[in-house]
């Protein structure tokens, strides 16, 4: 696969995406004809009621699921119809996912549960810098049991830039954290996006946190019903909810 990005290149193209779930009465249509592009470094947030399609999106995207019709090219990659080898090198050598929840091995260290992710990855950064990255380096020989839940999000996030991904996909990362806690979570992802030059995209139902996106795409019943540029790029210490 390609890896080399350039900023206002679009690393994503989303084309006539549906997405559907069972069949005859009782279908679920997660997605209806999405068309979307997004760029190398981009910082984009996804807006939308619960069942309004994000995670089915974001899944998508992150080569978790496959769309029913429609297609999805990461650089010149087809993902649409790669073989589910393919679609696992795509997951890790490219992509790296947050979740609200942690998933955290409890027997590992937080230094042992971000190296854990090297293993499978073809040119790690060092744990050391991932750790720095998340200001975990003190906290680098504790188990997840003795930390906070701020600070065992920050773990899944450092386990998830280790690898250096070009797409960072988060998914309600803050859903499960206190506002203070959050606010520093977010810190976290817009340095990761800053400094790497990652593409993040950020599922939220909180749309006070579109104010650090450099696009906000509201999702309705499966659509995008509207795509947002903000006039200025809101830092997380500048948000409030």
């Amino acid at each position: 696969m390609t890896t080399a990005q350039q900023p206002d290149v679009p690393v994503l193209r989303i084309r006539s995406l549906s997405k559907t779930y069972g069949s005859g009465e009782t279908a679920v249509h997660a997605l209806r004809d999405v068309d979307l592009e997004v760029r190398a470094g981009e910082f984009l947030v996804l807006l939308g009621a619960s069942g309004s399609g994000k995670s089915t999106l974001l899944n998508i995207l992150g080569g978790l699921d496959r769309p029913s019709t429609g297609e999805v090219e990461f650089l010149d990659h087809r993902l649409t119809d790669a073989p589910d080898e393919e679609l696992t090198r795509y997951r890790r050598e490219h992509v790296g996912f947050v979740f609200q929840f942690y998933n955290l091995i409890p027997s590992l260290t937080v230094r042992e549960n971000v190296a854990l992710v090297t293993d499978i990855a073809s040119n790690p950064m060092p744990v050391d810098e991932a750790l720095a990255l998340v200001a975990l380096t003190p906290r680098q020989d504790h188990f997840p049991s003795q930390l906070s839940g701020g600070e065992q999000q920050r773990v899944a996030i450092a386990r998830a830039i280790v690898k250096r991904p070009q797409l960072l996909l988060c998914d309600e990362p803050t859903g499960a954290l206190d506002y203070a806690t959050g606010k520093l979570v977010l810190e976290v992802i817009a340095r990761i996006n800053q400094e790497l030059g990652t593409t993040a995209i950020v599922i939220t139902h909180n749309a006070a946190i579109a104010g650090m996106a450099d696009r906000v795409i509201r999702l309705a019943d499966g659509r995008i019903a509207s795509i947002e540029v903000p006039s200025r790029r809101l830092t997380p210490a500048e948000l409030s909810w």
